[in-house]
């Protein structure tokens, strides 16, 4: 959860006002805490994704599906960044792709109307 500045001390350390922030920050944190979420709904962060208690592909899919939204949307301003993103929502679908019983068709997956189909 996001806290308000006005919670903070005002010349608390590490603290910066939002209109301090580049652009570019906050969709690469945006970014970052959607594949953390969406590696987690994926069981990723177990020893065996396939008996995580977390694992929930249909969180998952729309984890995905937002990050990839965010990150085609985003790419032109994302630089050096957006090469890494786009490789980790990659992998991300294809995890997906990999944990379900009956995998989506080329194109259909999460994401993929917007990243195009991932094998």
């Amino acid at each position: 959860m996001l806290s308000n500045a006005s919670d903070q001390p005002e010349n608390s350390p590490g603290v910066r006002e939002l209109q301090d922030i580049p652009s570019v920050e906050v969709i690469s944190r945006a970014a970052v805490m959607l594949m953390s979420a969406a590696a987690e709904r994926l069981g990723l962060a177990d020893e065996d994704p396939d008996s995580s208690p977390r694992r929930d592909l249909d969180e998952a899919r729309r984890l995905i599906t937002a990050l990839a939204g965010l990150i085609t949307a985003s790419a032109e301003y994302l630089g050096m960044h957006a090469a890494p993103m786009r490789d980790g929502l990659q992998s991300l679908q294809k995890a997906f792709r990999e944990a379900s019983a009956v995998p989506d068709a080329p194109g259909q997956g999460p994401g993929e109307k917007y990243t195009g189909p991932v094998h």
